[in-house]
């Protein structure tokens, strides 16, 4: 198949994780009903992004929240791959994205690897680390699409991520994720449209609804870029669902172009030498 149907769920995100679980629920079926194949959910759905609550809402697999994304997934007969919540695994908890196919089945599971740990002058202060702790595995799954990359929110800012992606074979990367008012507008599209150009991948960026009532106010604006560095699908702040078709021949037209990925000079800066 050449050509597939992605949708973005950048959804109100509250206090109430059953309210959030159904929301969700609610938007993927929108999103089904419009022949969407891939549903995706931002960064955080089920809970406020806030590092006390992180251990609350927390929940094992499979927990309330996966299974009801499994079987909105069989029901729709769609891929989801579910934002992310704070998972609890071996005592420790995880900022995680599960991803399942049409009949449900967990097919990926990706624990966020950059611990989204900064302070920014006069900007915003957030140690995820406090609570988290952070995943070791690149992760990439196959799909009747092909194959898909999956990473959270601050891993973008480590291109070595996504061009191992890229590698392994990744045609489109899927970033659940919640940029806050201070990095949002300096460096989320930047940063969506470069690790899609570096790597010649359609790139998908989905946020959830800006909430200026919360403690953490996320920027919103979900996003798709072509290979390219084109911005094809994109909205505002306000709870929305996009939709993006990914045309696995852009992607070849593109690499035959531009064949950057031939190019690269291991040789020299094979990171494993140093």
């Amino acid at each position: 198949m050449n050509s597939y149907k992605l949708a973005l769920c950048q959804m109100n995100v509250s206090e109430d994780k059953n309210k959030n679980i159904e929301h969700a629920c609610e938007m993927i079926k929108k999103a089904a009903s419009e022949n969407a194949d891939i549903i995706v959910l931002p960064e955080m759905f089920n809970c406020p992004y806030q590092n006390d609550c992180f251990p609350v809402y927390a929940e094992e697999y499979p927990g309330k929240t996966t299974t009801a994304l499994s079987q909105v997934a069989k029901e729709n007969n769609v891929y989801i791959i579910g934002g992310s919540i704070p998972e609890l695994f071996d005592g420790n908890i995880f900022n995680t994205s599960y991803a399942f196919d049409r009949e449900g089945n967990l097919i990926a599971k990706h624990q966020k690897m950059h611990l989204f740990d900064i302070n920014v002058e006069g900007g915003v202060y957030f140690m995820e680390s406090d609570t988290l702790s952070p995943g070791n595995q690149v992760t990439v799954f196959d799909t009747e699409f092909g194959k898909i990359g999956l990473a959270i929110c601050y891993d973008i800012r480590f291109p070595e991520l996504s061009r191992l992606m890229s590698l392994e074979g990744a045609e489109l990367i899927i970033l659940p994720a919640a940029f806050n008012m201070t990095t949002g507008p300096a460096h989320w599209e930047l940063s969506i449209r470069m690790r899609a150009l570096d790597n010649q991948v359609y790139f998908a960026a989905a946020a959830p609804a800006r909430n200026t009532d919360a403690s953490y106010v996320a920027y919103g604006h979900s996003m798709v870029s072509d290979p390219w560095g084109k911005i094809v699908a994109s909205t505002d702040e306000k709870e929305s669902i996009i939709y993006a078709d990914i045309d696995k021949d852009v992607i070849k037209s593109v690499r035959e172009q531009l064949p950057l990925l031939k190019h690269r000079r291991t040789d020299i800066y094979d990171i494993n030498k140093f």
